[in-house]
């Protein structure tokens, strides 16, 4: 199993799931990882890290190239 890390946190998971289908788009697997019970309690995420955005190891260079952080 390939090690995960968070590219970037976003303070809700639509903003989340748009650049997660962005990075799939250019081939790059991508999870969000919130707890938020799934989106529908996002209050839960208020004093957290939010939603965070994480790709293998070996992916993260090129996902922070196509998203220009």
């Amino acid at each position: 199993m390939a090690d995960l890390i968070c590219i970037k946190n976003y303070n809700n998971r639509i903003e989340a799931e748009l650049v997660k289908g962005l990075l799939e788009a250019s081939g790059i697997e991508a999870i969000i990882s919130a707890d938020d019970c799934g989106g529908m309690r996002s209050h839960l995420l208020l004093g957290t890290n939010g939603t965070r955005l994480l790709v293998k190891e070996e992916d993260a260079q090129k996902a922070l190239e196509v998203l220009e952080i």
